[in-house]
């Protein structure tokens, strides 16, 4: 059974350094990280070899967006493990303008393995994704929603995964997303929260509401970087995203996919038995 949860955010990304980056994916709006971002990544490794075995993750979950994966990348070699994709904790991104198109489709885990060659990304072992966000975007409200709905149907898959021995996993994922992960698993959505640059949360799951996915777990640290160098640095929380009327303003899509029809959205597992 899933004991212990880790949630990291990506490191610092290159478009907060120049605007003259290409993406390695291809995918608008997926920059790599910055060379000092690759640091923090090593510095979030280290911190988790220096972990006694009964804490160190033993399963690793990685947005399928390039810096998270660039983040996880670094843990999962120091601790040999594959690193999985996993689009339920993907990017955040507010409700479309109407007729502006849809948000960027990811890159898939095979096409994300073949570009970290030295890493063990996993380009089939977690497929399909448990969770596909909406590329039309979310309201705030419906952010909490999907990680509440994703979270659901994940923690049950990942208690089956490997006959079910991962008790400890890492997630690697972005600002919103980590703090709308913790909030669901705590049962907080007003938790007060800030995440930064390969921050860190753990939670623990009480011993009281073991048969429970969501809504039981306890806060052990919550958005630490002592491990950083740098400390701290581009912390964000929702209080940061732009309101007019009550609700985020919307953004626009990406140009050429106003005609593009959505895939699947939602959750694409059935709700495992507990075992």
């Amino acid at each position: 059974m899933l004991e212990k949860i880790y949630i990291a955010r990506h490191g610092f990304r290159m478009n907060w350094v120049t605007q003259h980056w290409t993406s390695p994916t291809g995918t608008p709006r997926d920059p790599p990280m910055a060379a000092y971002g690759e640091e923090q990544a090593k510095e979030l490794a280290a911190f988790f070899v220096s972990l006694p075995d009964d804490e160190k993750p033993t399963a690793i979950f990685s947005s399928p967006f390039y810096r998270c994966v660039q983040t996880a990348a670094p843990t999962g070699a120091a601790l040999n493990l594959p690193v999985y994709v996993e689009n339920g904790i993907s990017e955040w991104y507010s409700p479309v303008v109407p007729g502006t198109g849809l948000h960027p489709i990811p890159p898939p885990a095979s096409k994300l393995a073949s570009l970290f060659p030295a890493f063990r990304i996993d380009p089939e072992g977690w497929n399909p994704p448990t969770y596909i966000p909406d590329r039309k975007g979310e309201t705030m409200p419906q952010i909490h929603d999907r990680c509440r709905a994703f979270l659901s149907a994940f923690i049950p898959r990942v208690e089956q995964l490997d006959q079910g021995k991962h008790t400890r996993i890492l997630l690697v994922s972005h600002a919103a997303t980590v703090i709308a992960l913790t909030r669901e698993l705590v049962g907080d959505r007003e938790l007060p929260m800030r995440a930064a640059c390969c921050s860190l949360t753990t939670l623990e799951r009480s011993e009281q509401d073991k048969n429970q996915t969501v809504g039981v777990w306890k806060v052990k640290e919550l958005a630490v970087g002592h491990y950083l160098k740098g400390g701290l640095e581009r912390d964000w929380g929702f209080e940061d995203a732009i309101v007019q009327d009550g609700q985020v303003v919307n953004d626009r899509g990406d140009p050429g996919t106003e005609n593009d029809v959505q895939e699947a959205i939602g959750l694409q597992v059935a709700i495992p038995s507990r075992m």
